[in-house]
């Protein structure tokens, strides 16, 4: 277990940088959306950087970007609700995503994380209610 935990700790010098990778990624594929409009590639490839997130999120010490992810990942997670979902929503995940980076917000415990957890939650759950 101390192995481990000491892999762990030295890989985490990495985290930073792996998370800016990833939040690149998404952001590229916001980026096409936006520039091509959404096609069921583009919206899928989106989709797929945003699960990747939501699984990475905790892992590289920001569980808030896991939940934010996730929210996004309900809300586009089939492909007629990639096509239906309001973009603007979509839009907002992927910034708050960044904004939360940005801003060092790594936790819900976070007040302005708390409200844009619930906020995001909310509108997604209006847009979706079965989920």
């Amino acid at each position: 277990m101390a192995k481990a935990e000491a892999a762990l700790a030295a890989m985490s010098v990495n985290f930073e940088e792996w998370l800016q990778a990833e939040i690149a990624r998404l952001n590229s594929a916001m980026s096409l959306v936006q520039a091509e409009g959404r096609s069921e590639a583009n919206m899928e490839a989106l989709y797929h950087r945003a699960h990747d997130l939501k699984g990475l999120g905790a892992t590289y010490g920001y569980p808030i970007i896991s939940q934010i992810a996730g929210t996004l990942c309900r809300l586009i997670d089939k492909p007629e609700k990639r096509l239906t979902s309001p973009l603007a929503l979509v839009e907002v995940h992927v910034e708050a995503i960044k904004a939360a980076v940005r801003n060092k917000i790594t936790t819900d415990e976070n007040e302005v994380g708390r409200a844009l957890v619930q906020e995001l939650e909310a509108k997604v759950e209006a847009f979706d209610p079965e989920g």
